[in-house]
C-alpha cells in the first residue's frame, strides 16, 4: 500500500509539473506576442505622429483613451468617427491587453479604406471591426452590451449618439466625447451632467474631452 501511495504521489507531481510547464509555455508565448505587438505599434505611431489630419485626435487624447480602457479592463468598445484610424489605433492597442474589441464606424469611404490600411500597419486590425456606415443609421441598430464608448463624429449629432447608446451601456462604463469644453460643444456636457446616474467631468488637455461614468441603470 505504501509502495502504491508513493507511486500515486509521484505520478500526480510529474502531472501537475507537466500542466505548469504548459501553462508557462502558453504565457511566455502569449507575453510574446503582446510585447511583439506593442513595438509594432508603437513604431508605427512614432513613424506616423506628424501625418494625421482629417480630424484625427492629436496624441495626447489617444493615450487618454488607451489609459482609460486599460485602467478600467474595458473589452466592449464603440467608436463613432474613425477618420483615418489615429484615435481607433489607441483604443485597440489597448483592447488587445484587455481582451476587448472595437467597433468603429466611419462614414467617408476614402477615410475608412486609410483606416483599414492603418490598422494593418499597426498591427491591431484583429481587434477592430471597422464599418462604412452612416452612423446615424448603424449606432441605433447595434447589440450591446458595450462598456466604453469614443463619440467623435459629427457633433450637433452628440446627444442622439448618447440617448442611442445609453441603454446599452454597462454600469461602469464609460462614454467619452471629444472636442467638449466650457467654449466648445458645451450644450452636450450641459446635458450628461444634469442626468443623476451619470458622472461627467471634462479634460481640457488636446483638443477636450468629456468622461461620463455611468454610475446606475
Amino acid at each position: 500500500m505504501k509502495d502504491f501511495r508513493t507511486r500515486f504521489y509521484l505520478i500526480f507531481i510529474s502531472l501537475f509539473l507537466l500542466c505548469m510547464s504548459g501553462s508557462l509555455t502558453a504565457c511566455s508565448q502569449e507575453n510574446g506576442k503582446q510585447e511583439k505587438l506593442d513595438q509594432q505599434v508603437k513604431n508605427f505611431l512614432e513613424s506616423s505622429k506628424n501625418n494625421w489630419r482629417d480630424m484625427n485626435v492629436p496624441e495626447s487624447d489617444g493615450q487618454l483613451l488607451y489609459d482609460i480602457i486599460i485602467k478600467n479592463n474595458y473589452t466592449r468598445a464603440v467608436e463613432i468617427g474613425t477618420s483615418t484610424g489615429h484615435s481607433g489605433i489607441w483604443i485597440a492597442w489597448a483592447l488587445s491587453k484587455t481582451g476587448g474589441k472595437l467597433i468603429t464606424i466611419e462614414i467617408n469611404k476614402r477615410r475608412y479604406l486609410e483606416a483599414l490600411a492603418n490598422f494593418k500597419k499597426a498591427g491591431v486590425l484583429e481587434y477592430v471591426d471597422v464599418r462604412l456606415a452612416d452612423a446615424h443609421e448603424l449606432v441605433p441598430m447595434l447589440e450591446g452590451p458595450f462598456d466604453f464608448v469614443f463619440s467623435d463624429a459629427d457633433k450637433s449629432w452628440y446627444i442622439n449618439y448618447f440617448k442611442d447608446l445609453n441603454p446599452k451601456l454597462e454600469v461602469g462604463a464609460c462614454f467619452v466625447t471629444h472636442n467638449v469644453s466650457k467654449y466648445n460643444n458645451y450644450n452636450f456636457y450641459e446635458y450628461v451632467s444634469q442626468l443623476p446616474n451619470y458622472k461627467t467631468t471634462l479634460d481640457d488637455r488636446g483638443a477636450g474631452m468629456a468622461f461620463s461614468y455611468k454610475k446606475a441603470e
